[in-house]
């Protein structure tokens, strides 16, 4: 059964420990401290394991322009070095960020068109995931919501934590479309895919919801209806990250899979918690690594 599951995680802790910490006294969890880029690291991590859950990436549209090596390297040929080395099934979470600035509705048929570094490096990697023999690759929506480490460069919660903060908020290109799905949602995506892996081994899918579709103008809109704040739209620069695209999510949706949470549950849970949150670049991704 799935709830005696062992999980066994390997992480270089580059955003620090307080995401694991609160499990180091569980008999079920194990933990190493090392680096997806090195290969015993990656082979240690593997002994007696049924299945690998690879999450590991520099992620983001700053964090990857920051250091495109550094992205280079562990987004695309640490995955290429766990691929040669596994040799149990991989679930793979990579991004909607791949279909780029598209005008039609995404499925997991439309030719991807990354626009950045980090939307390149996930393409190189789905690539060499497909050649394996036992897979199944997510294309996450953006996430949102309260986490142990939440991260505050991701829209819906950066426009929050600017609304409440600063009372004022600047949004360029109002109409842009993104999609979006709830921490917990992208966690429960994780268990559905173990209980479901024969049927969905081999394919990739859109995981997040249409109702989540929506544009930039009606997320800064939905937070004024729970902040008193300024909100301009701009009329003229830009958003250096271009994504415009809606998604369909028919085909995880097709095998039972749905999303629980919705833009204001996320917007309540984050209020309470922002209201004591300072030192805002602790949770930021694009900051200098090692």
């Amino acid at each position: 059964m799935l709830e005696f599951c062992k999980v066994r995680v390997l992480d270089n802790l580059t955003y620090g420990y307080y995401g694991i910490l609160p499990y180091f006294g569980n008999p079920d969890f194990e933990f190493i401290r090392g680096d997806i880029r090195n290969a015993s690291d990656i082979k240690k991590s593997l002994e007696n394991v049924d299945l690998v859950i690879h999450l590991a990436a520099i992620v983001g549209y700053p964090a990857c322009k920051a250091q495109p090596k550094l992205a280079y390297e562990v987004n695309y040929e640490s995955t290429k070095k766990l691929v040669d080395i596994c040799k149990v099934p991989i679930i793979y979470a990579s991004t909607g960020s791949n279909y780029g600035h598209i005008t039609d509705i995404c499925s997991e048929e439309t030719p991807l068109s990354p626009l950045t570094e980090y939307g390149k490096t996930k393409v190189k990697s789905e690539e060499t995931i497909k050649k394996y023999s036992d897979f199944v690759i997510y294309r996450f929506s953006t996430g949102f919501g309260l986490s142990l480490r939440p991260r505050l460069d991701l829209l819906v919660n950066d426009f929050l934590f600017c609304a409440m903060k600063d009372r004022e908020l600047i949004v360029f290109e109002k109409d842009y479309w993104r999609s979006f799905i709830h921490v917990k949602d992208m966690a429960h995506s994780f268990v559905f895919a173990i209980k479901n892996f024969d049927k969905m081994n081999g394919e990739v899918y859109n995981v997040g919801s249409e109702e989540l579709c929506i544009t930039k103008e009606e997320v800064a809109l939905k937070i004024k209806e729970y902040v008193d704040y300024y909100l301009k739209f701009a009329e003229f620069g830009e958003d250096p990250d271009k994504r415009n695209y809606k998604v369909s999510f028919n085909k995880i949706k097709s095998l039972g899979f749905k999303v629980k949470y919705d833009i204001d549950y996320g917007i309540r849970e984050m209020m309470g918690a922002f209201e004591f949150m300072e030192g805002k670049e602790r949770y930021y991704n694009n900051r200098v690594f090692k």
